[in-house]
């Protein structure tokens, strides 16, 4: 079984899923391993039906869930070829709730409310410009176009590079905090030792200032991101524009990020009211 567990992890890899990801469906198939006490390769259909059915049983998350079954999917469709196996269950639709977002308000609190003069220009970028944790943490020195006014992000998902916009102020600022810190090149987030911060560092940070500035919502990186794309959807910015900005392929996936504001649902008149009054 341990050939094939680490079969699975190099298709996995080659395939360029995440980390993480590709821990979690060596686990799965490993637990499945176990559970018939068998190689996967004898495990029968009825046998891989009964544990699909105690995944669904457990009290765990939906997306714990569904993580699973994309782990049961891969092993046999990809790894070993058997995609028959796998056909009788389809993966549960997704509930895609409306993202956490920050008011203006409470951006500026946030922001404030971090002392670490890094980890507030990590937060900077996130906001200014919606980079995700690990674009904001990759980012060297070279990627600052001041003149340009555009951020280079040439470690974005799925290894793609774009451009993000970077406004004067964030510009400013980012000068002001490389003046003072002095970062050992090429990163523009690494330690005086040159270590950068992880994406949980950055995380712990940022749920501590949300304590600090009384911010009842869970903040994390993404969040800031959400909030990047609502406030300028706020602001009438185009949704392809959006989109552009956050580096989405497609139009859908910015849709997602960035819903329907409260601000433009309570500036949206009634049709009732677009109709002629009645004189009295």
């Amino acid at each position: 079984m341990d050939t094939l567990i680490a079969q699975l992890g190099q298709d996995l890899a080659r395939a360029g899923y995440k980390k993480d990801t590709q821990t979690r469906y060596v686990e799965t198939a490993r637990r499945l391993g176990e559970r018939f006490g068998r190689d996967i390769r004898e495990i029968t259909r009825e046998q891989l039906r009964e544990f699909v059915d105690e995944v669904m049983r457990r009290e765990a998350s939906a997306s714990t869930k569904t993580h699973a079954l994309c782990a049961l999917r891969y092993l046999f469709a990809k790894t070993l070829g058997k995609p028959e196996m796998v056909s009788f269950f389809r993966l549960p639709k997704r509930h895609s709730p409306v993202p956490t977002v920050l008011s203006l308000d409470e951006v500026g609190a946030l922001l404030r409310a971090i002392r670490s003069p890094r980890y507030q220009a990590i937060a900077m970028v996130m906001y200014g410009a919606g980079l995700r944790v690990a674009e904001a943490i990759a980012l060297e020195v070279r990627d600052i176009d001041g003149p340009r006014g555009v951020i280079l992000v040439r470690h974005g998902k799925g290894d793609k590079a774009r451009e993000a916009k970077m406004s004067q102020s964030l510009y400013s600022w980012l000068r002001t905090y490389w003046s003072r810190e002095r970062p050992p090149a090429p990163h523009l987030f690494a330690s005086k030792a040159g270590k950068l911060p992880g994406p949980d560092t950055v995380r712990s940070a940022l749920a501590a200032a949300a304590k600090v500035a009384w911010i009842k919502k869970r903040v994390t990186p993404h969040v800031l991101r959400h909030s990047f794309a609502t406030h300028l959807l706020e602001h009438g910015t185009d949704l392809r524009v959006v989109g552009a900005l956050l580096g989405h392929a497609s139009i859908t996936t910015t849709a997602r990020y960035a819903r329907v504001t409260e601000k433009l649902v309570r500036e949206t008149p009634s049709p009732l009211d677009l109709l002629p009054q009645p004189r009295r």
